[in-house]
């Protein structure tokens, strides 16, 4: 079963995929991308999230046959981020 990154959303699938805990543990909640010997490698707000997730756009595009436009990404992206354990309020 492939879980979900709880900061990005990333599929992780693989143990390099996942984060590591302060005892270089995989961690897993969040991907490696954001989190390293058990602290975020980014001090990110959910919109500077959101604005970094969308570089990724085209890739995700294609990867899921989809075809959103930025403005419908950002809206279900910042949805999306918003159920996740680091951005839960």
């Amino acid at each position: 079963m492939s879980r979900i990154c709880q900061s990005c959303g990333m599929n992780m699938d693989k143990i390099e995929d996942f984060g590591t805990n302060a005892d270089r543990t995989p961690n897993d909640d969040y991907c490696v991308y954001c989190f390293k010997d058990g602290v975020f490698t980014n001090n990110f707000t959910i919109e500077e999230m959101v604005e970094n997730n969308l570089k990724y756009l085209e890739e995700y595009n294609r990867e899921n046959g989809t075809q959103y436009d930025e403005e419908s990404a950002r809206k279900d992206l910042t949805e999306f981020l918003h159920m996740l354990k680091r951005w839960r309020n």
